[in-house]
């Protein structure tokens, strides 16, 4: 079977980090594109970075440019996603997905892009 294991969420004051962890089984993470995708309360999910299949360039939302990095160690089969300086705005669940092959920049951020879904870490920024 094909899982996404989203960890690594929790409260953190204005200004600290957190990594999420998002373990892999039943296919290679090298081979997909990989997402991380967040939903605040009363709100869309929305993309936050992007790992695409094969490649070590990364991409990110504007609003977490120089915050936030998305990696892949493919020894563990686990993408992460680092996060410094986080703000309250950052509050949100946070899911990682999982897309066959490669994906043009446009579609990186289209939930419909992606075949699988972890079920979600919440992160909550005080202030």
């Amino acid at each position: 079977d094909v899982q996404l294991q989203a960890s690594g969420g929790g409260l953190v004051q204005a200004g600290g980090s957190l990594r999420l962890s998002c373990a892999a089984s039943g296919f290679t993470v090298r081979d997909y594109t990989i997402g991380w995708f967040r939903q605040a309360p009363g709100k869309e999910r929305e993309g936050v970075s992007f790992l695409r299949n094969s490649e070590s360039r990364t991409l990110n939302a504007d609003s977490v440019k120089g915050r936030f990095t998305i990696s892949r160690d493919n020894a563990k089969n686990t993408v992460y996603l680092q996060m410094n300086s986080l703000q309250p705005e950052d509050t949100a669940v946070y899911f990682c997905a999982a897309a066959k092959g490669r994906k043009i920049i446009s579609a990186l951020w289209a939930r419909a892009s992606y075949d699988y879904w972890g079920q979600g870490t919440q992160v909550t920024v005080s202030s």
